[in-house]
C-alpha cells in the first residue's frame, strides 16, 4: 500500500496534470449530458474515465473512435434484439449472451488494447440497452426502445468527445514523445543484449532477462504505433518507422544468437577468422552502446559494415562455414543501420521506410473460444441472479464484470489475481466515499450543477491520481467507475439518495467482481503447452508457404513479430528458456530459407528439383525440434540440394556460403531438439 500513499500524498507533476485533465473532461461530459436532459449522465462519466487511462492525444483519439464505433454497433444490435424478442425475454437473454461471447472471442483476435475496447463497448452497450428496457416491461414499446438506445449511445459518445477535446486543448501529450522514448529504450536494450550475447563470460540468466526487457518494451512500441498515426500528417510515417524498428530488433536478436550459440556450444568450429569477426563485432557494439550520440552510432555502424565488406572482398576463405558467418555479420550491420534510421524517422520523415509493414496479430480461435465462454458464463450467472431476485441493482452484475472480463482477458492468472483484488478494494472505498461523503452532501444541496461538480471533483481527482500509475491503476479504476454509478449524478437523484438502492448496487458490483474472479480461476483457457504448440504449428505452415509470397521477408516478419512476443511471455517462468530460443530460431529460419532460394535461383535458375524437397525438410525438421526430436532427413535433403547445385554450376563463394548455412542450421536443429527434450523431462 506504500505506493498508494506515495501517489496520493506525493504525486508527480505529470500525475497532477493527468488528474486535472480527467476532472475537466468528466465535468464537461457531465455538464453536456445534463444540458441535453439525458436520463443517465453517469455513463458519460464512465466513458470519459475509460478514455483517460492513456492520456496521449493519439491514443485518446483512437480509443474515442473505437468507443464510438463499438457503441453504435452495440446500440444497433440492442435495438434489433428488442424489436425481435421483446416478448420473449429469456430468448433475448440467451441471444445477448451469445453476442457477448462473440465479441469477447473476437477481442482475442486483435492486439491493441483500444481495438479490444471497441469489442467490449459493442458488447456492453447492447447489454445496457436490452436490460434497461427489460427491467421495465410495462413501459416497453418501440418508442421506449429507441429512446433508451439513443440516450445510452449519446451519453457514451458525449464522454468520448469531451475526453478527446480536453486531451487536445489542455496540456496535450503526444504519443510521438512516448514512442520516441520507448524506441530509444528498446534500441539501448538491444545494443546491451548484443554485447552480452557476444561476451563469453555472459550468463544464461542475464541474456534472457535482457530479452524479456526488450520484448516488454517492444510490446509497448507495437501498442503505440497505430495510435501515433492520428497525430498529424507525419503520424502514418512514424507508425511505419515504429513497425520497421520492431521488426529489425527481432531480426537482430535472431541473428546475434547464431554467434552466441556458436562460441558457447561449438568451440571446435571457431576459426581465427571467426574469432576476429566476433571480437570486431563485440568492440563495435560496445562503443555504440556506450554512446548517446546518434550520428556517432550511425557512423560506427557504417564503418563496421564497410570493414566487413572490405574483408570479404579482399580475402577468399576456403571454409564454407566461415563464408556463411561473414554473411551473417554483414546482415547484422545492415539490420542495425535500418534500425537506427527507423529511430531517426520517428522525428524526421524517411521516404525509404514508407513501405514498412505493420505487425500481424496472431489469431488463435481456441484462445478466443475460451475467452468468449468465460464472458458468457459471467453474464449468465448474473442473469440468473437478476431473474431470481428481480432486483434492478443486480443488473450491475451483468454489466461491469463483462467489461472487465473482456479487458483483462490477456493478463496472466497470477497478475489477474492481484488486479481483481485491487479492483475490489477500490469498490469498497468507493462505496464508503459515495455514501458518507458525496451523497450525504448532495442530499443537503438544492441540486445546482455547481454544487454537484464541487462535491465530485475531490473524489475523482483522488481516483485519477491512482489511475496514472500502472501499479495503482486497478485501485483507481475500481474506485472511479463504481463511484460514478453509485452517485449516479443527474437531475433526478432520488434513486441514489435511497440508501437501500445504493447499498444493493454496491453489493452487486462487489459480487460481480468476485464472480469474475472465480470464473477466471475455473475457466483458465488452453494450457500454455497447447498454445505454444499451436503457434509453432502455424509457423511450420508458414515455412512451407514462405516462398510463395510476393514479398516473403516482409510477409514472414509481420507474422512472426506477434508470435515472438507471445512465446517470450509464455516462456518467462522457464529456467532453460528453450521456447524463446526456438522462437528466435524460427524467425531466422525464414530468412535463411529466403536467402537459400535466392542464391539457388541466381546460380541455377528455377529448375532445381531438390529445392522444394529441401524447403519441406526444413519445415519438418523445425516441427520435430519443437517436439524435442531430431533426425537426419534435413541433412540428407541439404546434401542432395548441394550436390545438384554443384553439378549445375562451377565453384563460387555463394556455393560455399550455402554449404555453411546447411551446417549451421543442422547444428541448430540438434541443439534445439536437445533443449526442448531436456525442458520436458
Amino acid at each position: 500500500m506504500g505506493i498508494v500513499f506515495r501517489n496520493l500524498f506525493f504525486p508527480e507533476k505529470q500525475a497532477i496534470i493527468f488528474a486535472l485533465k480527467g476532472v475537466i473532461a468528466m465535468a464537461m461530459s457531465l455538464a453536456v449530458a445534463l444540458f441535453l436532459n439525458l436520463d443517465r449522465p453517469y455513463w458519460a462519466l464512465v466513458s470519459a474515465i475509460f478514455l483517460q487511462m492513456r492520456p496521449e492525444s493519439g491514443l485518446v483519439v483512437e480509443k474515442a473512435i473505437c468507443q464510438i464505433v463499438g457503441t453504435v454497433i452495440g446500440g444497433l444490435f440492442g435495438i434489433f434484439l428488442l424489436t425481435q424478442f421483446v416478448s420473449y425475454p429469456y430468448v433475448a437473454l440467451g441471444v445477448l449472451a451469445l453476442w457477448l461471447g462473440l465479441n469477447s472471442a473476437l477481442s482475442a483476435m486483435v492486439r491493441q488494447a483500444n481495438f479490444v475496447y471497441a469489442f467490449a463497448m459493442a458488447a456492453v452497450t447492447a447489454v445496457i440497452i436490452v436490460l434497461l428496457v427489460m427491467a421495465s416491461p410495462s413501459t416497453a414499446s418501440s418508442q421506449a426502445v429507441f429512446d433508451v438506445a439513443q440516450a445510452r449511445v449519446s451519453e457514451i459518445i458525449i464522454g468520448s468527445i469531451c475526453a478527446g477535446i480536453v486531451s487536445h486543448l489542455f496540456w496535450p501529450v503526444k504519443v510521438k514523445d512516448s514512442l520516441q522514448k520507448q524506441a530509444q529504450s528498446v534500441i539501448n536494450q538491444t545494443l546491451q543484449y548484443l554485447v552480452t550475447e557476444l561476451d563469453t563470460a555472459g550468463s544464461h540468466e542475464t541474456r534472457h532477462k535482457q530479452i524479456d526487457g526488450i520484448m516488454t518494451t517492444l510490446g509497448v512500441v507495437s501498442e503505440d504505433s497505430s495510435a501515433v498515426s492520428y497525430e498529424g500528417p507525419k503520424g502514418p510515417g512514424r507508425s511505419r518507422a515504429a513497425n520497421q524498428l520492431g521488426q529489425k530488433v527481432l531480426s537482430l536478436l535472431a541473428l546475434v544468437q547464431i554467434f552466441g550459440r556458436l562460441q558457447r556450444r561449438h568451440t571446435e568450429l571457431m576459426t581465427p577468422v571467426l574469432i576476429q569477426l566476433l571480437d570486431q563485432l563485440r568492440e563495435a557494439f560496445t562503443r555504440i552502446a556506450e554512446s548517446n550520440d546518434f550520428d556517432y552510432c550511425l557512423e560506427q555502424v557504417k564503418v563496421l559494415r564497410r570493414d566487413l565488406a572490405d574483408y570479404r572482398a579482399n580475402n577468399d576463405t576456403d571454409v564454407p562455414f566461415e563464408s556463411h558467418m561473414l554473411n551473417v555479420g554483414a546482415d547484422i550491420t545492415a539490420d542495425l543501420t535500418v534500425l537506427l534510421r527507423a529511430y531517426k524517422a520517428l522525428e524526421e520523415r524517411d521516404s525509404t521506410l514508407l513501405n514498412a509493414p505493420s505487425m500481424v496479430t496472431y489469431r488463435d480461435p481456441l484462445a478466443g473460444l475460451a475467452i468468449g465462454l468465460r464472458t458468457t458464463v459471467v453474464f449468465l450467472i448474473g442473469a440468473c441472479l437478476w431473474v431470481s431476485t428481480g432486483s434492478t441493482s443486480a443488473l450491475m452484475i451483468m454489466i461491469l464484470p463483462v467489461i472487465f472480463s473482456i479487458m483483462l482477458a490477456r493478463l496472466p492468472l497470477v497478475m489477474l489475481r492481484v488486479v481483481l483484488k485491487r479492483l475490489l478494494v477500490g469498490v469498497v472505498v468507493a462505496t464508503f466515499v459515495a455514501i458518507f461523503f458525496a451523497l450525504n452532501l448532495l442530499s443537503q444541496s438544492a441540486g445546482q450543477l455547481e454544487i454537484l461538480l464541487l462535491v465530485l471533483v475531490g473524489p475523482y481527482f483522488i481516483g485519477l491520481l491512482l489511475l496514472f500509475d500502472r501499479q495503482t491503476l486497478p485501485y483507481g479504476l475500481g474506485f472511479c467507475i463504481p463511484f460514478s454509478i453509485l452517485v449516479s449524478p443527474s437531475r433526478d437523484m432520488s434513486r441514489a439518495f435511497s440508501i437501500d438502492y445504493t447499498l444493493s448496487t454496491a453489493m452487486s458490483i462487489f459480487a460481480g467482481v468476485c464472480i469474475l474472479f472465480w470464473v477466471f480461476h475455473l475457466i483458465t483457457g488452453p494450457s500454455v503447452q497447447l498454445l505454444v504448440h499451436r503457434i509453432f504449428k502455424t509457423t511450420y505452415q508458414d515455412l512451407l508457404d514462405i516462398n510463395q509470397q510476393v514479398s516473403p521477408a516482409a510477409w514472414y516478419n509481420r507474422r512472426m513479430a506477434d508470435r515472438l512476443l507471445r512465446l517470450t511471455n509464455y516462456d518467462q517462468g522457464s529456467k532453460s528458456r528453450a521456447i524463446t530460443d526456438l522462437a528466435l530460431t524460427a524467425l531466422n529460419l525464414g530468412h535463411v530459407s529466403i536467402r537459400v532460394r535466392s542464391i539457388c535461383e541466381s546460380l541455377a535458375g528455377k529448375q532445381l528439383a531438390s529445392l522444394a524437397i529441401w524447403q519441406t525438410a526444413l519445415a519438418d525438421a523445425f516441427l520435430l525440434a519443437t517436439k524435442g526430436k531430431y533426425n537426419d532427413h534435413f541433412e540428407r535433403a541439404s546434401d542432395q540440394l548441394y550436390d545438384e547445385l554443384q553439378a549445375l554450376v562451377e565453384e563460387s563463394n555463394q556455393l560455399e556460403a550455402i554449404q555453411g548455412m546447411f551446417l549451421r542450421i543442422n547444428l541448430t536443429f540438434e541443439r534445439s531438439a536437445e533443449s526442448i527434450f531436456d525442458q520436458r523431462r
